[in-house]
């Protein structure tokens, strides 16, 4: 059997592996290992292989991002940020039809902007937000769909940990990328708002209202996420003036956030511990995670899968525009068995050859920085995608009262959002790279 062959019938493997609860990262690592011994014929090279790949993947410089982001959001938690961005977007919002689930979904916003994790950002503002949902009348559907689709913006609105992924993997500037994310982030904000409009009206008795507030309490609930504004502009602007490596910002905004939480009360000797074992188990799933598919990539390069795929396609003279498209539907249905970073892992190294060989009418490097966008949103797209998003199930487990097919149809809205915005992103790249054409 030739290694091209071996490289083939690899990944069906894997998802079997996969489907048959195996972890991830173990999966990977295991079809790496076998797939290497049988083109190697012998398991003697392998282990030279370990320890190369353990060196050369750990070592890298912009991982220890992960770790630092993680840590902020423990601490911009326990900092009490969740709540107060909450309590200020509702104090604008509460009052209008739907205005509490915009709240719950400007607060998302606001939360990614110090998280950089989807699930962790809808697990931290359900906890906020399911409660005032219910309590002012919202469907089940409604509150745990608003939810679970404000949660992908902590993925999309940088920072981003799967951004930091894509960015090592394509070999890409993570500072670029951020500024790319930032626009379609805030579109995915506002089209999330716009659904809720549409859908309070189409079924007014899904959703109540909070009472008005003066103006005065406005400004004081805006006056209190002060802290979230100086994370936010000390780490993405330090980022975009060039005062830190993202690296660096990430230690800044980690030391920032454990500061206001230490001040707010809620960082203790018991969360400080608390924090950084959830942090360091976080870390080691997604290292574990990296380390695996690292494995996996580097028996598909000795297969010279990617390679004869890129050359195939090239030269059958397929619509790049028709390669794409069916790139982005592979995302999204492989969204709904797998989460957004195993997928990152094992797409990518396949996948961004493949396309990069095709003329979208960009530079070698827009064209990274759009094709890694548009991948974020349907990765992002595929959580809260039925049956099995992931973001789903998680908002779901807290609202136990709310059977989960009214999540199902209580989401569909924001799917729906996200595919114009997908569509819109597609036809017109220059909207994802508007902002790094002006500040580069």
């Amino acid at each position: 059997m030739s290694g091209l062959e071996l490289g083939l019938y690899s990944f069906p493997i894997l998802l079997l592996l996969i489907f048959l609860r195996i972890p991830i990262g173990l999966a990977m690592l295991l079809c790496g290992l076998g797939g290497t011994w049988l083109i190697m014929g012998s398991p003697a090279p392998i282990l030279a292989r370990l320890k190369g790949e353990t060196y050369s993947t750990f070592s890298s410089y912009s991982l220890s991002i992960i770790p630092l982001f993680l840590l902020m959001g423990q601490f911009a938690s326990l900092g009490g940020m969740s709540q107060s961005l909450f309590k200020a977007a509702n104090a604008f919002l509460g009052h209008r039809r739907g205005g509490v689930a915009m709240s719950a979904i400007g607060a998302c916003a606001g939360f990614g902007a110090i998280c950089g994790s989807s699930l962790a950002t809808a697990a931290t503002m359900a906890q906020v937000a399911l409660p005032e949902l219910k309590r002012y009348g919202y469907s089940g559907g409604l509150a745990t769909g608003t939810l679970a689709a404000g949660g992908t913006l902590g993925i999309l609105i940088p920072p981003s940990v799967v951004l930091v992924i894509y960015a090592i993997l394509a070999e890409q500037n993570i500072a670029k990328l951020f500024v790319a994310a930032f626009v379609p982030g805030i579109l995915a904000a506002i089209g999330y708002m716009i659904a809720i409009s549409i859908y309070v009206r189409l079924y007014p008795k899904s959703a109540g209202s909070s009472p008005c507030q003066p103006y005065r309490e406005r400004f004081k609930a805006l006056a209190d996420v002060w802290p979230v504004l100086l994370v936010f502009v000390a780490v993405v602007g330090g980022i975009y003036t060039g005062w830190f490596t993202p690296t660096e910002a990430a230690a800044v905004g980690a030391a920032g956030t454990g500061l206001i939480a230490l001040v707010n009360g809620g960082l203790t000797r018991t969360t400080l511990l608390q924090s950084i074992l959830t942090t360091a188990s976080a870390t080691a799933m997604i290292f574990f995670i990296v380390f695996g598919a690292a494995m996996y990539n580097s028996f598909l390069a000795l297969s010279q899968l990617p390679t004869e795929a890129a050359a195939f396609i090239s030269e059958q003279g397929f619509n790049p525009w028709l390669v794409l498209v069916c790139i982005l539907v592979f995302y999204l249905v492989l969204g709904c068995l797998m989460d957004s970073l195993s997928m990152i892992l094992l797409t990518i190294p396949i996948f961004f050859p493949i396309v990069s060989a095709l003329d979208y009418g960009l530079g070698a490097e827009e064209f990274a920085l759009w094709f890694g966008i548009l991948v974020l949103i349907v990765v992002e797209v595929g959580l809260i995608t039925p049956p099995v998003g992931m973001n789903l199930f998680v908002i779901n487990s807290m609202a136990r009262d709310t059977p989960i097919l009214h999540t199902y149809r209580g989401v569909m809205p924001f799917v729906l959002s996200d595919m114009i915005r997908t569509m819109l992103l597609v036809l017109f790249p220059p909207i994802t790279l508007l902002m790094v054409r002006l500040l580069y």
